[in-house]
Formats: structure tokens, sequence, C-alpha cells
């Protein structure tokens, strides 16, 4: 058993040093808070979210699980290979469309494959960047009125400091309560639901502390402008939403919220967009990601079946 977990354990490790910049991205280049403090907050907050508010999402993707350990296994290992190269190459990328793609592909070699639920889950990847983008546009509104009458630049920037830790302890919550089921959903049938949690939360933690400052500086400081109050509000907007879909249970994209995130806040403050290419590099990431999970999925089934004639 452990051995077809390991995956899982790549995939959380992918997923944690990609989505890391998700929560702490715009604070850290902004230098709002320290690299390593955001991770270490992160870390604790991603693990408590993946136990407490991890259950619906696990479900959902149990529900359109491959049929046996084997398969699971590969789906996961698939999805944690697209992470990784996505991560290298320091673009933010969705882990939600990873393993959907790998479990799809996996479906269609087996003939079943739970369209109902995948076309639920492709409607909220629509969804999630447009969420993303009201609550960080309604929240830099509604926000900035009290903010702005503040006029000691000292306590300014405590008021800033003090809401981008809870904030971001709050956006690693639904980020673990969200994303946990990218990793270990698949392997609920077999463990549990508390021990797919577990597993899957300490897995992302571990990302975000060894391996996620590339991906950080690419959402903090390459869509749009934003300030240090704009910046907070942007992970205040993400975190709603995707906190929102974890309530739900439907695992959705971090990296597509906050990107909406992002534009909407930049937008309310009357920011521009900084660098279209690479918006249009991450949006690329977003339809190449299932697809690239599914191809390599397809190629390690041939492989294991083909060559090394193991029977799935």
């Amino acid at each position: 058993m452990f051995f077809f977990l390991l995956p899982a354990v790549f995939f959380g490790w992918s997923l944690g040093a990609n989505d890391a910049a998700n929560i702490f991205g715009t604070a850290v280049s902004n230098r709002i808070i320290k690299y390593r403090t955001a991770t270490i907050i992160s870390a604790v907050f991603i693990v408590i979210g993946a136990l407490l508010g991890g259950a619906k999402g696990l479900e959902t993707i149990n529900s359109v699980s491959t049929s046996n350990l084997i398969l699971a296994s590969i789906s996961v290992l698939s999805a944690a290979i697209t992470m990784t190269l996505m991560t290298y190459l320091g673009v933010p990328v969705s882990s939600s469309q990873a393993i959907v793609g790998s479990i799809v592909a996996v479906g269609l070699l087996e003939g079943n494959v739970n369209w109902g639920i995948i076309s639920k889950l492709i409607l909220a990847w629509i969804g999630t960047p447009l969420g993303g983008m009201f609550f960080g546009f309604l929240s830099y509104k509604l926000l900035s009125i009290p903010f702005n009458k503040i006029k000691s630049i000292y306590l300014r920037e405590k008021i800033i400091l003090i809401s981008t830790l809870i904030i971001g302890a709050y956006g690693s919550y639904s980020l673990g309560a969200n994303n946990v089921a990218n990793i270990t959903g698949v392997f609920v049938k077999y463990i549990g639901i508390q021990p797919a949690a577990l597993l899957g939360g300490i897995s992302i933690a571990l990302g975000v502390l060894t391996y996620s400052y590339k991906v950080m500086m690419t959402v903090g400081t390459q869509i749009i402008e934003l300030d240090y109050f704009s910046a907070a509000i942007a992970v205040l907007g993400e975190s709603i939403t995707v906190w929102i879909y974890a309530l739900l249970g439907i695992p959705v994209s971090t990296s597509q919220a906050i990107v909406g995130a992002v534009i909407g806040a930049g937008f309310a403050k009357g920011s521009k967009l900084v660098n279209k290419k690479v918006i249009l590099k991450i949006v690329s990431a977003w339809v190449n990601t299932p697809i690239s999970a599914g191809i390599i999925t397809f190629l390690i089934y041939l492989l294991l079946k083909g060559i090394f004639k193991i029977d799935i």
C-alpha cells in the first residue's frame, strides 16, 4: 500500500511548491512578510484545512476515481509529473485540472468515465477565476473605504501586516480544505477520509516549505501592479472563492482564483496589466494541463501494460 501512495506524496509536494504562490506570493514579492514566515504559516494551516474541511472534496474525487489501486496510483503520478514540469517552468497551474485530466485518461482507457461530475468540475474551472475577480474587486471597494480614512502611516503598515498574516492563514486553510482532494481523493476507498486528508495535507505542506519561491515571484510581481493593501485584498478574494468551493465539495484551481483576484483588486485600484504575455502563458497552461496530464497517463499506462506486462 505504501508504495502505491508514494505518487500522492510526490503530487502533494508539487502542489504545495506551485500553489503557495497563490496564498503569499503577492505579500512576499511586495516584501510585506518574509518568505520563510509565509511558508511556515501556510504549511500549518494547509494541514488544518485538509483535516477539518477536506472531506467533501475527497468524496467528490473519490466518486470519479479509477477502479483499482494501480490505476489510482497511475493517475496521481501523471498529475504529479505534470505539476512538477509546470512548477519548474515557473507557471501557476491547476492541480485540479491535472488530476481530472489523468482520471479522464484512465477512464477512457478502461471505458468508464463519470461525465456528469466531470462536467461539474469543468464548469467550476470557468467560475473560479471569475469568482476571484469578483471577490477581489468587491473586497477592495468595500475595505478601501475605512482603510483610506486612516492617516497614520505607521498604523496603516501595522494593519496591513496583521491583515496579511490573518488572510494568509485563511487562504492556506482554504487551500488545504479544497485541494487535498486532488492529492489523495482517489485513495479514499482504500485508506479512508481522515488518513487521506492527513497524508494529503502534510504532502502539500512539504512542497510549500521546500520549493515554492519561483512561482511566488511569478504571481506576485508579473501580473498587475499591486500596492501592499491591494496585495492583501487579492489573497482575500482568492481565499473566499476557494473556501466557497470547498464547502460545496468541488476542488478548484487556486491558481485561477488568485489570478482572477489579483486582476479584480488591481482594476478596483485603477492599475493596468503589467505583462499580458504572463497572463496568456498562465491561461494556456490551464488548457495544456489536463491534456498534458492525460497524455502522460496514457504513456505510463502503455508502458506498464505493454512493456512490463503488468496486469492493470
